[in-house]
């Protein structure tokens, strides 16, 4: 496997900088897409199935030489939602071209077998598969559509082909679901994988199992949002989400015991919380799990998380969107305010962090993409919008709380 050439770049950076923290790798005012040629570009603009301004990047993730980036269908013009970026092609380009993956035909609008409607959020294996949940909805807020089902899609990442597509159930879901962030439990063998999906305005936690084929639906008052953490301060935009409920979630790596932690926060909500894998893999918890859910200690005010992810080494890294930072937590220490730490913020350039990323390489990727100011106010486009950022992890933890050299690896126990 090939390092991309992007990557030999970054390693140069740490070398002969050991100060850097996030650096920005791509930027756009508005997005645009790999078009056959000119005409096609033009073609689709005169009849609207490309609008750039209408274009918002949500989601991303890192494969070998592939950056994928998602934009979801909150408005007409949205010619593709799951899309990539090749970073050794792009090692010297600044806004990059989007190219639809695996191609064109697969992100044609509510084409309910074989295309992909709208993708939030998405995830790599160690078993080069490519995790997709497509909503198959239309539309923000009250404007929703529903056009195709939920459906979650995997993707051989090695050959670009479907290996599966898998539609969610309706008891899985219900009239207010919003399913927008997913995270991959592998076990010892590429069978044994599971998908936890979080339903958002549902207030739902949902499991999918590879081998079994098939998904069930926890539910937990802790899924729900704080109904004192619904008012939001972004970038001078006050604005109040108080119905969001479980939204970032974040696995632990491999305990002693062979299950994971799986992390997770309502988006309205200055807490975390926990639940062990070996609950969520069993289906018959379902009705009786209520205290194997665990509540963490707040953060502190300000702290509304978006998306977050955890290394290997037990370091949680999540997105800050009060602060326009990155925060940390090492696991190795118990979780509350004095042992969080921010490792990057940025008025400007991190307002709204939307997605986060840590690669094979050890290397951490930031999607910030202004969403508060494209959903309830309004772009700049004559500005920098959209930023993708990248650092070393150690590099983003040095000197902050989160640096603990501790030999052999112990996580926080819930």
């Amino acid at each position: 496997m090939n390092i991309p050439l992007l990557v030999f770049s970054i390693i140069f950076i740490k070398i002969t900088d050991s100060t850097i923290k996030l650096q920005e790798q791509f930027s756009w005012s508005a997005l645009d897409y790999k078009y056959k040629d000119d005409f096609e570009r033009s073609k689709a603009i005169r009849t609207k199935r490309f609008v750039p301004e209408n274009n918002l990047p949500v989601g991303i993730e890192v494969w070998n030489e592939k950056l994928f980036v998602t934009v979801p269908r909150w408005k007409v013009g949205i010619p593709s939602t799951l899309n990539y970026i090749n970073l050794d092609q792009a090692k010297n380009t600044k806004s990059p071209l989007l190219t639809p993956y695996p191609d064109w035909d697969s992100n044609e609008f509510a084409n309910c077998e074989s295309g992909l409607t709208t993708v939030y959020r998405i995830k790599a294996d160690a078993c080069d598969r490519l995790w997709v949940l497509d909503t198959g909805t239309f539309g923000i807020g009250n404007t929703t559509q529903n056009p195709c089902p939920y459906a979650l899609n995997i993707f051989d990442l090695t050959t670009n082909k479907r290996l599966r597509r898998y539609e969610l159930r309706p008891e899985d879901t219900n009239p207010n679901t919003f399913i927008a962030n997913i995270a991959v439990d592998l076990g010892r063998t590429c069978e044994d994988a599971f998908a936890y999906m979080s339903d958002e305005l549902g207030y739902g936690l949902l499991v999918y199992s590879w081998e079994e084929n098939k998904s069930w639906r926890f539910t937990n008052g802790f899924f729900m949002p704080d109904p004192l953490a619904g008012d939001f301060n972004i970038g001078g935009l006050n604005f109040q989400w108080d119905t969001e409920g479980i939204f970032g979630l974040a696995l632990s790596p491999v305990l002693t015991t062979g299950e994971r932690i799986l992390y997770f926060s309502p988006l309205a909500s200055n807490r975390e919380f926990a639940v062990s894998t070996r609950i969520l893999r069993n289906s018959s918890k379902v009705e009786e799990s209520y205290h194997d859910f665990v509540a963490l200690p707040e953060r502190g005010p300000n702290s509304h998380v978006t998306a977050k992810v955890m290394s290997e080494d037990g370091i949680m890294l999540f997105n800050l969107i009060d602060r326009n930072a990155i925060g940390c937590w090492n696991s190795r220490t118990s979780y509350g305010p004095t042992n969080i730490g921010i490792v990057d913020s940025d008025e400007n350039e991190l307002l709204f962090p939307s997605d986060i990323k840590i690669d094979n390489y050890g290397y951490v990727w930031v999607m910030s993409d202004r969403m508060s100011n494209f959903l309830l106010s309004q772009l700049d486009y004559n500005d920098i919008n959209f930023r993708i950022f990248v650092a070393p992890l150690q590099v983003l933890v040095s000197d902050t709380v989160c640096d603990i050299k501790i030999a052999h690896f112990k996580h926080f126990v819930i």
